[in-house]
């Protein structure tokens, strides 16, 4: 019996229909490109959500968390905008379902969670990605269906203005492998992706620097992505194929940065497939740490803790280190051999405590399966 079972039985005083379980992830390269219609690189985690839950036939919610002290319960389900905190999240699965015309009723739901919050691993998008298959019950959407929803879900009734990546690579991955991603078409192609069979580790760092992405800083880079593709004439920044040409008939350096961001990372996510599919998993250093620098300097989406986990990775040994998720804080990836990875760790601790940072969290992390149902 799963935690999640354990805890929907103690919650409501009967066992639940189903449990299902949904990933966060990591992404390894292709940051703010999703919602340019451009190309993404994520794998999934061993780390994931985990819901148990029950249909009612009265129309109630009635949500737990094993995280969250606060529980949710409505007699009817909410308009977008009217549930704050976790809730909002499967609240908002069962609104998405409802607006493409797949009422759920009611539901009984009990989350628990191994994601780390706040750290940019997409745990709400692995509770809303969980939610959707909970409360299809036996005919859940496919797999890229479920993740369209999802984004809704996050989109129109919680308010972030997310892409598609992290409901993709909660819905989509495989075992072994990257999900390579091109946002537009919602083609998927699994890629080998085995650090480990190479004497590497994909070391994960939880800077525990506040992860800050409803403060409006996420949204206005998306604003401002837009509006440079319209005066650039194109449908999005995937569509830029002359990036000097584009920057010079820019009329802001702030608008060329974030433009050369977009562009060159879609470029570094197209490289890193073909390191990939020729099996050259450590020639992908040199982009990661080139990835973040775009992301530092271009896109301006670091902070004090991150780069001081990057510089010190990278001085540590690492082959290539950056920041992953929406930045603003959150976490680090640094892709390591395996016999470093603790000094590499250890030489973070370090410098986190000579600058009096909080102490990072740190996790090695293998490419998952993706959302499925356990029982």
């Amino acid at each position: 019996m799963t935690a999640a079972e354990r805890g929907f039985r103690a919650a409501f005083g009967y066992g639940p229909a189903g449990v299902w379980r949904a990933p966060g992830r990591i992404n390894v390269i292709g940051e703010h490109t999703d919602y340019n219609d451009g190309f993404v690189l994520p794998v999934a985690l061993p780390h994931a959500v985990t819901v148990a839950a029950a249909p009612r036939t009265d129309g109630r919610l009635r949500f737990r968390s094993a995280q969250a002290a606060e529980a949710f319960e409505a007699d009817a389900l909410p308009r977008p905008g009217t549930v704050a905190g976790w809730a909002a999240y499967p609240a908002g699965a069962l609104w998405a379902l409802a607006e493409e015309g797949r009422p759920a009723g009611g539901l009984d739901l009990f989350a628990d969670g191994t994601v780390p919050t706040g750290a940019g691993l997409s745990s709400s998008a692995a509770l809303v990605c969980a939610t959707l298959l909970a409360a299809s019950g036996d005919d859940p959407p496919e797999p890229r269906e479920t993740a369209r929803l999802a984004r809704r879900a996050e989109n129109d009734f919680v308010g972030m203005p997310c892409g598609i990546m992290d409901q993709s690579a909660s819905m989509l991955s495989r075992e072994g492998h990257a999900l390579f991603l091109d946002t537009r078409t919602l083609v998927p192609e699994h890629v080998p992706f085995d650090p480990a069979a190479r004497g590497l580790t994909l070391l994960v760092v939880d800077t525990r620097a506040p992860h800050r992405l409803v403060d409006g800083a996420y949204a206005e880079r998306r604003r401002t992505c837009e509006e440079a593709a319209r005066l650039l004439g194109v449908a999005a920044l995937r569509d830029v194929t002359d990036l000097p040409g584009a920057l010079a008939a820019l009329p802001d350096d702030l608008t060329r940065r974030r433009v050369r961001h977009v562009v060159t990372e879609n470029a570094r996510v197209l490289e890193a497939v073909e390191l990939l599919r020729a099996g050259a998993v450590d020639a992908l250093g040199p982009l990661l740490t080139a990835s973040h620098a775009s992301l530092r300097d271009d896109y301006e989406v670091s902070v004090p803790e991150v780069d001081t986990a990057v510089d010190t990775a990278l001085d540590a040994g690492s082959l290539g280190a950056r920041i992953t998720g929406g930045g603003f804080g959150g976490c680090v990836i640094a892709l390591v051999g395996t016999d470093r990875a603790e000094a590499v760790a250890d030489a973070v601790r370090r410098a986190y405590k000579e600058r009096g940072f909080t102490e990072p969290a740190f996790f090695p992390t293998v490419p998952s399966a993706g959302a499925h149902r356990l029982s």
